[in-house]
């Protein structure tokens, strides 16, 4: 993948924790992977609010209903860590 190397202006302190963490990893991994989570999520909310203007805002029984639902996703997704593997065809 081709990089490019630009100038960014990060307060002092911020830099110094991140530093001290993503020692191994270094400082550019660490960025680059920040901002693309950060345009994922603002990706995210640009489809949250495109659907609540085509649908309506999420009344509050569906959001349960989808907190219920990622919980149990999580939870089979540790019972799957936990008890060492899956199967090859199974899905993740």
């Amino acid at each position: 993948m081709a990089t490019k190397k630009v100038t960014v202006t990060i307060p002092e302190d911020l830099l110094d924790e991140i530093r001290a963490e993503v020692a191994e990893r270094g400082l550019s991994a660490y960025v680059a992977e920040a901002l693309r989570f950060k345009r994922d999520r603002d990706r995210l909310l640009e489809l949250v609010d495109w659907l609540q203007e085509e649908h309506g805002p999420v009344t509050e029984d569906e959001r349960a209903a989808a907190l219920a639902e990622l919980e149990d996703v999580d939870a089979e997704h540790e019972r799957r860590r936990t008890s060492g593997g899956h199967n090859a065809g199974e899905a993740a």
